[in-house]
Formats: structure tokens, C-alpha cells, sequence
């Protein structure tokens, strides 16, 4: 006797995104497993008694999301404290900052993330400055992330708290005088000291992930430094109380403690895994660190680096580092922007030994240039791209005033990263954490050259993800035998292409199980 499922989903639009995308009327679940794919008659003989039946109204039903690539702990402090991710303006992340600072106690720091200068009206293009953050609170300290991670912005008091543990290169400066902008190695250190305890990581990672079910994320792939997340991921895990798939990728200051404990790449269970070794190259266009061949488009007379950017490790440090990592059996994740940063980046991960089975990673690529394609291609290594990023690519924006036009149509070319052969797998990097966001980014880009069709988008944040993440014989599609993570949209992203970023998720399931419903039933 067939043993009824647990759950079955009809009157469905299933799409299983395999190669070709074959599409299902309905779907049996049972013990978190997919069992049945096929029209209604095919698949509720397997409803008992006990089968919860979901009548789906014809709404769309995907392989749930992977983001390849975010920072979870950020998107936590984005909740819990001043998001300052929709600020039109200095004005608005001030006014925000200042709200904050009412429910906060004393002696407690003010914090923000998100914000983007790129994005504001009106002509100013700086950070938030001391000047700034010092209308917020002076003996208050006042920190304020840029949305890229790669600048912090510091009030006086915050300066005063970090005087003698900031590195000098990068700290930027007005009339001799530290402006309260710090980048990279500065930023990052200021980062670390407010990185949440264990109990507000709970918290933090609570709200974090309730927001990313809702957003139709299943799992998730989490760059972790100097941070409590991993214990309180296994943590909640335990409890019952994770809704989704961590695979934790650690900063490469983490290595030794992992060899010594025997975690590598894949270790772990059906919720968080050990996933890769994560180090840097270079830094971002918004804070003009990325490494490039060629000078910034607004470089400044006299900078230090030749306008060209900065190496945020050096070459022959990240070699020494990534070839150990990769001796030990990890995979290597390696932040990557400027076409300079992929080079050598990509020169060090071909002569890693096997780079085809390993699946290292480049992440961002955001600039790499047709031969640098190939080579991946050749290598097998990874593209982790951010679609999100084209928000940057209309007429003025950042890329524009970062690179210049002709420039600014070679940033993340997707279609011609699929066309060459490499893996692609999008994330978001957070900047927002919202997959069909991304999509909508990827099927709407500016040239033929970073555009992908709503099939091939959708892949590279369902299969494409996955098997960067070496789960692609479990998730990634909808097919008999993968575990029954899944998203129910209510519009078809093929049917309103132009505005695939407003179409609303209804239900997220991880496993089988609803971890978000708002479904009318």
C-alpha cells in the first residue's frame, strides 16, 4: 500500500527550473521529500486522512531561493537598529540615526546600516563625515556602515574610542584632520567591535532569517568573521527555531581554528554546513578600493594608490593563504571586483590542484574581462554575482561616476558569463537581501551583454547557487527525490517581467515545512 504524503500543493504552475523547465500541476511531499510531480489525478491518490491539501489558485511555485552570497548578522542589524538603506539624503540618515539614539540607553552606541550616497538627491557624493554624525551625538558614539560593508562612517566619540587602533592608509582626512571615514582594514575593525554577543545574536539572527523566509529564501550562504553566528546558527538549528539552510563561508583568519577542530568544506548536517574559506583581493567601487587596470573615472589628483584603487591583501599573501586552504580540502571564495583583483585572483586559484572538483569562487567578478571568462570556464571556478548591483548601472549612477560609461557597460556581464561557460550562482550581498529583486535587476539590465532571460535569472538563484554550494543533487530544482524546498509566488515572473521586483511571495517552505504562509486558503 502506497503511504500517503504528507502535503500535497495543486492547482499549481510548478516550475521544476531543470533543463528544459518542465512545468506541474501539482506535487506530493512527504518526510520533507518531493515523491510526486505531475497533474492533479497523477498525485492526490497519495492524500490521507492527515494531508494537508494547499490549493494553490494557480499561483506559481519555484525551487526556493539560494542567495550565494550575503551577510546575515548585517541584515539582522539593518532590523534591530537604524536602517538606513532607503535615506534619500544625509538629512534622512541623520533624522533616522536620531531616532535611534531616543531608544537606545545610555552609554550605548548608535549604530546604522545601509546607507548610499550614490543614491541621494542633489549633487553631494561623500559618505557621512564626523561633521555629520556629530549633529546626532557628541559624547554619544555614532557609527554609520555604508551599504557596500567597505566604509564606516564615526563621530567623535567613536573616533576618540578607536584612536589608536585604526590603520593610517585608511582613514581619510580634511584639512589634516581625520574626517571620520575609514575604509577596508579600518572599517572592517570597527565592525568587529560591534559585532552582537551571543544573546543579541539571537536575536539579530532571528529577525534575520524570518526576513529572508519571508522573501521566499530557503538557504543561504553566510560570510562569518570574528562572530558568534556560527554557534548561535547551530543553535537555533538544535532548538528547532532555524527556518532555513545556513552554509557558513569563514574569513580566512578562521582557517587555523577549523583545521585544529577537523571542520572542512561540507561538514555539517541538513541545516548549517561548513562551507568556504573566504578572503578579499581588493575592495569596492563605492569606496573607490577596487583594484583596477585602469584609473577611477573621479580619481583624485595625488591619491596614493594612482586612482586605480587598493589590494585589501596583498598578492602574495592571498596566494600563501588561499594555497594552504586548498591543501587542507576547502574551497577558496575569494572576493574579487576590479579586473586587475580577478587577475590575480584568478591566476591563483588555476594553479590551485583541482580547482574543477574544489569549486572555488570568485566573488563578484563584477569587471572581469573576456579572457578572464574563459579561463574560468576552463578552471571550472565559480562567478558568485550580485544582480542587485545593476541598481547602480542607470545613466548617473555609481557605476557612471565610478567608471565612466564605456566601462560601466562591462560591469557584470551575465550573459556573457553563461555563454562562456562558467558557473554562475547570484546572491545579494545584502544590498537588499531579496532575490526577486535581483532577478528583476539580471532580466532588466541596460545591454544584451549583462541581460538573461527570467529562466536563466531564476536558475542562477536556484541550481546555480546550489551547486556552488555542492547541493545540487538535493536542492536547487523541483524533481522527485530533492528535498521539498519551495516558493509559492502570486504572479508569474514570466508574465510581468517588467516588474518582476513587486511580485509578492505567498508561502516559503524548507523541507516540506511552512516556514511563511500568507496564503488565503
Amino acid at each position: 500500500m502506497t503511504e500517503a504524503a504528507d502535503r500535497l500543493l495543486i492547482d499549481a504552475a510548478i516550475h521544476s527550473l531543470t533543463d528544459p523547465d518542465t512545468v506541474h500541476d501539482a506535487m506530493a511531499v512527504r518526510d520533507g521529500e518531493i515523491v510526486r510531480l505531475g497533474r492533479r489525478e497523477e498525485v492526490e491518490f497519495l492524500e490521507g486522512v492527515e494531508t494537508d491539501v494547499i490549493d494553490c489558485g494557480g499561483r506559481i511555485i519555484l525551487p526556493g531561493f539560494v542567495d550565494a552570497h550575503t551577510h546575515m548578522e548585517q541584515l539582522g542589524q539593518h532590523l534591530v537598529h537604524a536602517d538606513l538603506s532607503s535615506a534619500q539624503s544625509a538629512t534622512e540618515c541623520l533624522n533616522l540615526l536620531g531616532e535611534r539614539l531616543e531608544s537606545t540607553e545610555d552609554g550605548e552606541w548608535v549604530q546604522g546600516f545601509g546607507y548610499d550616497e550614490s543614491a541621494w538627491e542633489g549633487t553631494r557624493t561623500q559618505p557621512l563625515t564626523r561633521d555629520d554624525l556629530d549633529q546626532v551625538a557628541t559624547e554619544r558614539p555614532v557609527v554609520a556602515l555604508r551599504v557596500d560593508l567597505h566604509t564606516a562612517s564615526l563621530n567623535t566619540a567613536a573616533l576618540e574610542h578607536f584612536a589608536d587602533e585604526m590603520p593610517e592608509g585608511d582613514l581619510r582626512y580634511e584639512h589634516g584632520e581625520p574626517n571620520g571615514i575609514v575604509v577596508e582594514d579600518a572599517a572592517e575593525r570597527v565592525r568587529t567591535a560591534l559585532s552582537a554577543d551571543r544573546e543579541e545574536m539571537n536575536a539579530v539572527l532571528s529577525a534575520a532569517t524570518q526576513r529572508a523566509v519571508e522573501l521566499g529564501v530557503t538557504g543561504v550562504h553566510d560570510k562569518v568573521r570574528n562572530s558568534r553566528a556560527p554557534q548561535v546558527y547551530r543553535e537555533l538549528a538544535a532548538e528547532g527555531d532555524l527556518p532555513l539552510r545556513v552554509r557558513i563561508d569563514y574569513w580566512s583568519d578562521h582557517l587555523e581554528s577549523l583545521v585544529d577542530v577537523g571542520l572542512t568544506t561540507n561538514a555539517g548536517d541538513e541545516r548549517v554546513q561548513t562551507g568556504a574559506i573566504k578572503s578579499f583581493s581588493d575592495g569596492s567601487l563605492g569606496s573607490r578600493t577596487a583594484k583596477l587596470s585602469e584609473p577611477y573615472h573621479d580619481a583624485q589628483a595625488g591619491e596614493s594608490d594612482d586612482g586605480r584603487g587598493q589590494w585589501v591583501v596583498d598578492p602574495d599573501d592571498l596566494e600563501s593563504l588561499l594555497t594552504r586552504a586548498d591543501d587542507e580540502g576547502f574551497q577558496l571564495s575569494v572576493h574579487a571586483i576590479g579586473d586587475e583583483a580577478i587577475e590575480e585572483t584568478l591566476s591563483i586559484l588555476e594553479a590551485t590542484a583541482d580547482p574543477e572538483v574544489s569549486r572555488h569562487r570568485i566573488e563578484h567578478a563584477e569587471l572581469a574581462t573576456d579572457d578572464q571568462l574563459e579561463r574560468m570556464a576552463d578552471a571550472g571556478v565559480v562567478a558568485s554575482m550580485q544582480p542587485n548591483f545593476h541598481r547602480w548601472a542607470q545613466e548617473g549612477g555609481l557605476y557612471d561616476q565610478r567608471l565612466g560609461r564605456e566601462r560601466r557597460n562591462r560591469t557584470n556581464r551575465f550573459r556573457d558569463v553563461l555563454e562562456a561557460g562558467v558557473p554562475l550562482a547570484f546572491g545579494s550581498d545584502g544590498m537588499p537581501l531579496d532575490p526577486l529583486f535581483g532577478v528583476h535587476h539580471a532580466v532588466n539590465a541596460p545591454t544584451e551583454s549583462q541581460r538573461l532571460s527570467v529562466t536563466e535569472a531564476l536558475g542562477a538563484y536556484t541550481h546555480g547557487a546550489a551547486n556552488a554550494g555542492f547541493d545540487e543533487d538535493r536542492l536547487g530544482t523541483l524533481e522527485v527525490g530533492k528535498r521539498a524546498d519551495f516558493v509559492v509566488l502570486e504572479e508569474s515572473p514570466w508574465e510581468h517581467s517588467e516588474r518582476i521586483d513587486e511580485i509578492d511571495v505567498a508561502m516559503t517552505a524548507v523541507d516540506g515545512e511552512v516556514v511563511y504562509d500568507v496564503l488565503e486558503r
